[in-house]
């Protein structure tokens, strides 16, 4: 019996109350005059602006940076600027007394003082489970149908979290994820730079760059391992055992957690690390990070602060969004805790919140549930997070529990579905995801939308026009002639069997098959029987309980 190592870390933080002596806050300026005025060219790289561009998202001030004027003169006064937001035109500084905010407040240059709390962080564990198991687990997928499509990777036991998603189906026609870059904002990738999990990623250049914003520079890979893991969801290649859910996707590596440190500032970091991904071009961001209560009940986040306009994170993601990223961030995992809620960044109202399910597609106790406080449907979809494949840092896999690789899984696919449509917009992308979901009908506190089916999400995703999904729909029949099979593009809005019957010319039933479709089930169905039928004309009948139709088709020599 093989064993393998058990990872899970909770990357749930709370606020620990410190005195004013060595705190940080942020400093607010009151405009951007001197950079608008020398007309400085946004903070942007050449890609950023392109895709902005191409996906009609208008550069507007907060795009420019922070006014080098109003630093200086901040500098000039002996404060040490830590981190700097252009979406807020704010710095963050250390201040030793009191005295200094006062000092501050009476600067022409500043709009308002906001401070920045300390955070702990709870510590990880390991120990051994029975991977024997994982083979006997049947995959979860929404819809079973032939598509007649043969994947190229070997998925090994990562099929399931993959295939739970109609995943598979994506990868099967070609998008894996290329073109599309990802931003995973984590704690750290230790040994990615030599990992075998990780060769095609390096052989590649797929590794766009790398950032440390905890401690200002571009080595990450001595740090923590939990961004290794989560990496491993989206980009690893390792036949027989672990295929990422993006392999062939571009990734930059940003740092933006210490989870070394007891006490740690991240909220500024990680605003830091999501307009850097901005600047970069990034598609998507990453992120299995969440705040909720501090230390001290006085500082205490409390479940209304959960509204999606509070946490200062969660502020800085829906701006990312705004911007045109598609902001992906695990739920948390505390469900079977106290606080019970989703944190921050979760409860924004533009961040698909991602909650964890087991290989059966059952919901996973630890996983962090809704709604939000002003009561939007969260966690937003759900996908794989219990006894989920990931790299292991001695080499091979490992299983891992927490929404911290749940969401990457969702996310990779996410990328994928982009690829089919790379004129979409972020928020196409995200409803699309919603949308396809298995419970989108039905939504609920634990598990929102449900898991979503990417085949059906790339078919929403192709929609022209807002098509009635209200009912049972053929959306298509192709080729038409054929000379082998046609292929009927199905959508079933309810949980029940669809028959297709074939009837020739004269009348005679030549053929009858069954499709069970699970509810929002949507599937592109080869007729490969009907490549043994002579030249000729067919009629093909279709019954649900809500359609009816008959279709002719041609089959030619």
């Amino acid at each position: 019996m093989v064993k393998f190592n058990f990872f899970s870390l909770v990357v749930l933080l709370s606020f620990q109350v410190c005195s004013i002596a060595q705190n940080k806050v942020w400093v607010v300026f009151k405009d951007k005059s001197d950079t608008l005025q020398k007309q400085s060219l946004p903070a942007l790289s050449t890609l950023s602006i392109e895709k902005k561009i191409k996906r009609n998202i208008p550069i507007d001030e907060k795009d420019y940076p922070v006014s080098q004027q109003y630093i200086s003169e901040l500098e000039n006064k002996g404060y040490k600027i830590i981190a700097r937001s252009r979406w807020f035109n704010a710095v963050s500084i250390e201040i030793k007394d009191g005295t200094q905010i006062e000092s501050l407040k009476r600067l022409d240059c500043v709009k308002e003082i906001i401070p920045v709390k300390k955070y702990y962080k709870e510590k990880g564990f390991d120990k051994n489970i029975d991977f024997s198991k994982f083979g006997t687990i049947e995959p979860l997928v929404n819809t079973k149908c032939n598509d007649g499509l043969r994947n190229s990777f070997d998925y090994g036991p990562s099929l399931n979290q993959i295939e739970m998603l109609s995943g598979t189906y994506l990868h099967a026609q070609g998008f894996t994820g290329h073109g599309i870059i990802i931003a995973v904002l984590d704690a750290g990738f230790k040994d990615v730079d030599i990992l075998n999990a990780f060769d095609s990623l390096r052989n590649d250049n797929r590794i766009l760059g790398t950032r440390d914003f905890v401690v200002g520079n571009d080595s990450v890979y001595e740090d923590n391992g939990h961004g290794t893991m989560v990496l491993s969801c989206m980009a690893a290649i390792l036949p027989g055992q672990l295929v990422g859910t993006a392999p062939h996707a571009s990734y930059w590596l940003l740092r933006t957690e210490d989870a070394d440190a007891e006490y740690i500032q991240e909220e500024d970091f990680w605003v830091m690390g999501a307009e850097f991904a901005d600047s970069v071009g990034a598609d998507i961001i990453n992120s299995s990070l969440g705040y909720t209560t501090f230390d001290n009940p006085i500082d205490n986040h409390t479940y209304a602060d959960l509204n999606g306009n509070t946490t200062i994170i969660t502020k800085g993601a829906d701006i990312a969004a705004s911007k045109g990223i598609l902001v992906i961030n695990s739920a948390g995992n505390s469900g079977s805790s106290s606080w019970l809620y989703i944190g921050a960044p979760a409860d924004g109202d533009s961040v698909l919140a991602v909650g964890a399910v087991d290989a059966n597609g059952q919901r996973a106790t630890f996983s962090s549930v809704g709604p939000s406080a002003d009561g939007r449907i969260k966690p937003n979809v759900m996908a794989q997070g219990q006894w989920t494949v990931v790299a292991s840092l001695s080499g091979g896999v490992q299983i891992g529990n927490g929404t911290s690789f749940s969401a990457p899984v969702l996310t990779g696919l996410a990328a994928c579905l982009w690829q089919t449509k790379p004129n979409a917009n972020n928020m196409e992308i995200f409803k699309s995801i919603e949308k396809s979901a298995h419970q989108y009908n039905n939504p609920d506190s634990l598990m929102g939308y449900g898991i979503p089916n990417f085949q059906f999400a790339q078919y929403l995703l192709s929609l022209k026009t807002n098509e009635d999904l209200t009912k049972d729909l053929v959306r298509n029949i192709y080729p038409n002639p054929f000379k082998y099979y046609p292929v009927i593009e199905i959508y079933s809005r309810y949980e029940q069997p669809i028959e297709i019957e074939i009837y020739d010319l004269h009348g005679k039933n030549v053929l009858n098959q069954k499709i069970n479709f699970k509810a929002n089930g949507y599937c592109k169905h080869q007729l490969q029987e009907m490549n043994s039928l002579s030249a000729g004309q067919y009629f093909i009948k279709i019954n649900s309980q809500f359609l009816r139709d008959t279709y002719k088709v041609v089959k030619i020599d």
